[in-house]
């Protein structure tokens, strides 16, 4: 599988990469025999990049992570993980507060955008992992804390010395805010980020200003969500978009576009996996993996050719 570099770094990664949130226990459950099985298989097929973050199940996607990565050689794979959320214990009579990773560990979290707090998030990281060090580091979500400004003036300066010192090889922000991202962009010496939900072929707000912004930086993109949480990769009435029941003419113009593919013998999925990369700034596709049988079908469907005729058909559809 082809390889790009993240910015000006020496770091590569895969163009379809292994997004680790299911290991989590994301919506459902899995076992950690289910979730090796899913990490080895992606390697078997040439997968190299690996995503996970301490968010992802109160760090139970770590753990299976670094489980599953052990045997394999440190530097076959790519692994980046965020930093933004410190895993602290849960006090008696406190719930789960990420409902949506089921049967987590007993751990909150707690925002934390401080260069001390950047720095402890990466070494218990490498704890949970079993690692001596990561790739790439993410601000994550850092709208969501409300943290623009430490950003600026904490955890920002604390990830670009650990990159100095040589801790890491690249930085970078992810979220589903592009707007911000361009922010980042525009202000900071990222290497890449990581967009979630927002260069789709139903979602294309990326392509407004992050990736123009992102091509003259020199700053490499990863992009997530390519489905669009489920309706590009299963279009139907009650399908999900944005982790939310999705409007009837979203389903309906993911319909057409569904029966565009057809007419070309090509799954709706593939073209979705297929667009990102289609744009020179985006290094690589993430997609959730939680069994062999979902990363066998990730790795068909971006094997998958797509006809130029396709793309001038779906941009109208």
């Amino acid at each position: 599988m082809e390889t790009r570099r993240l910015g000006s770094t020496d770091v590569e990664v895969s163009t379809l990469s292994f997004g680790a949130a299911p290991l989590g226990n994301l919506f459902a459950p899995m076992s950690d025999d289910q979730a090796g099985a899913s990490v080895r298989r992606a390697l078997a097929g040439g997968v190299r990049y690996f995503d996970t973050a301490p968010h992802y199940g109160a760090g139970l996607s770590e753990r299976r992570l670094g489980a599953a990565l052990r045997a394999a050689d440190r530097g076959s794979y790519t692994l980046s993980t965020k930093v933004g959320r410190l895993l602290r214990p849960l006090a008696p009579g406190e719930e789960n507060d990420a409902p949506m990773f089921r049967d987590s560990p007993p751990y909150k979290r707690v925002w934390d955008f401080g260069r001390a707090g950047v720095r402890a998030s990466i070494e218990e990281s490498l704890e949970r992992l079993g690692l001596d060090r990561v790739d790439v580091v993410y601000l994550h979500d850092p709208d969501v804390a409300g943290a623009e400004e430490a950003v600026y003036e904490s955890a920002y300066p604390a990830l670009a010395e650990l990159r100095e010192q040589g801790v890491v090889g690249a930085i970078g922000a992810g979220t589903n805010e592009t707007e911000l991202l361009t922010r980042f962009v525009r202000r900071l010496d990222l290497d890449v980020v990581l967009c979630a939900g927002r260069y789709s072929l139903l979602d294309r707000r990326a392509a407004e200003e992050l990736l123009p912004a992102c091509s003259e930086r020199g700053t490499s993109v990863v992009i997530g969500g390519v489905y669009n949480s489920g309706l590009l990769a299963d279009p139907r009435p009650g399908a999900t978009y944005d982790y939310l029941p999705a409007p009837e003419p979203l389903v309906e113009r993911a319909l057409r576009m569904k029966a565009l593919c057809e007419t070309y013998g090509v799954p709706l999925r593939a073209a979705a996996i297929a667009f990102p990369l289609r744009h020179p700034a985006v290094a690589s596709v993430l997609v959730g993996c939680r069994s062999e049988a979902e990363v066998a079908d990730n790795l068909a469907m971006f094997a998958a050719e797509v006809p130029d005729a396709l793309w001038a058909e779906l941009e109208v559809a």
